[in-house]
């Protein structure tokens, strides 16, 4: 491949996604699927094209995705997390765009672990006086 790729690696929960963008026609596939197939629901796929349509580059990118891990907001968070951070590499002239909108800050939060003694990670059992 003559055209360079640019690569970026995104985090959300327990997803990890490794995207890679190359100028070309706006060809967008997630794990070997269309994106449209693989984030069927318009407000997920949105959000993971989000760092695209900020920099409107969507039609000139074409982005090969490989995700794994937690579920399908997870994995479009990453995903999102991924694209701004391959975007950067392709132009540093984007960074303080694709900052400003908070898309490069990884989303630390994680699904809090189960203690024992309660019933879930803070819901304790119901308290008695007598």
């Amino acid at each position: 491949m003559a055209e360079s790729m640019y690569r970026g690696t995104g985090r959300r929960k327990s997803s990890v996604a490794r995207v890679i963008i190359q100028p070309g026609s706006g060809k967008i596939e997630v794990n070997g699927r269309d994106v449209s197939n693989y984030f069927p629901v318009e407000i997920v796929r949105q959000h993971a094209l989000s760092p695209l349509m900020l920099t409107q580059l969507s039609g000139r990118m074409d982005v090969r995705v490989k995700v794994h891990g937690g579920g399908i907001s997870g994995q479009a968070g990453a995903v999102r997390h991924g694209l701004a951070r391959a975007l950067i590499l392709y132009d540093v002239g984007l960074r303080p765009q694709v900052k400003e909108a908070g898309m490069l800050t990884r989303d630390a939060r994680k699904v809090e672990r189960k203690k024992y003694g309660l019933h879930k990670a803070r819901k304790a059992p119901q308290f008695s006086k007598r």
